[in-house]
């Protein structure tokens, strides 16, 4: 019977997450030759190339895209039972930044859920702009943070889609001869960005009439009718609208949230899984 070493299936999907033996590495602390050592060992347990790897990218084969939801499936529990032995009642703290987009309506019930499984981690939460998140993982302000992957991170555990759309009150209306007034957060933000340059490449033109300093004040803002925002589905304020082509406006891309941590020590791991799972099943819950 194959034995599968949890050091190798942790690289594993380090990699697949992260589509980088680089990165990967320095999530865990071991250098790029030694993840792809880890990586062969454990094709040659399975029988099984898992990835393709060429001078530019990284890509799981068709194995190791379903064996990669097993490796999460062992290692969620493995990092469970540690975390289980190792905290007991020990108090263990945990720097996370959180993307205010990321965050939204979802955030109160995340934490509260998070408090509930994990009683005695100390959680310290930050709510900001990716841009600037990322900047303080770097420097090494943060254990984790959740971000969404237009802000720059090519790595990274992927959390969920987020679809974006053109939100407005029911009673707003907007005559195409005058600039669509836009509700945003301040620059610099990603999706304020991806806003207005679709609009500027659909010739549409526009006046930013409200830029708020949170997802809460824009939904006000949007609730209150002052103009159009461009929020994920999932930050729809209650009563909203979505608009689109009919009503003359671009389409929008999708975009992913992810979240990078330290994760070397077991009982980290076991603490990110448990934070990524929270925020990957509120997502699942937006519109």
């Amino acid at each position: 019977m194959i034995t599968l070493d949890i050091e190798l299936l942790r690289t594993f999907v380090h990699v697949a997450d992260m589509r980088s033996f680089t990165a990967a590495g320095s999530a865990l602390g071991a250098t790029q030759s030694a993840v792809s050592v880890r990586l062969k060992k454990l094709e040659d347990r399975l029988g099984h190339r898992l990835l393709e790897r060429t001078p530019r990218s990284v890509s799981l084969t068709a194995f190791g895209e379903g064996f990669v939801e097993d490796a999460r499936t062992v290692l969620t529990a493995h990092d469970d039972a540690v975390r289980r032995a190792l905290d007991g009642n020990e108090p263990h703290a945990l720097s996370l930044g959180v993307s205010d987009h990321a965050a939204g309506a979802y955030l109160p019930s995340v934490l509260a859920e998070l408090r509930s499984s994990m009683p005695h981690l100390q959680l310290s939460v930050t709510v900001g702009l990716s841009e600037h998140l990322m900047v303080e993982f770097d420097q090494g302000r943060f254990d984790a943070v959740i971000v969404r992957r237009d802000a720059g991170p090519r790595e990274g555990r992927p959390l969920y889609r987020d679809r974006l759309g053109w939100l407005a009150a029911p009673d707003f209306r907007w005559r195409r001869d005058t600039p669509l007034p836009l509700v945003s957060l301040a620059a610099p933000c990603s999706v304020r960005s991806i806003a207005t340059r679709a609009l500027d490449d659909a010739g549409i033109e526009w006046g930013e009439v409200f830029a708020g300093g949170g997802v809460a004040a824009v939904q006000a803002a949007v609730t209150a009718g002052l103009g159009v925002a461009c929020l994920g589905l999932r930050n729809t304020p209650r009563g909203a609208v979505r608009l689109g082509r009919r009503e003359g406006l671009p389409s929008l891309p999708a975009n992913e949230v992810v979240m990078l941590g330290r994760d070397a020590d077991p009982r980290l791991g076991g603490m990110f899984a448990a934070i990524a799972e929270a925020f990957r099943t509120a997502g699942q819950d937006g519109p």
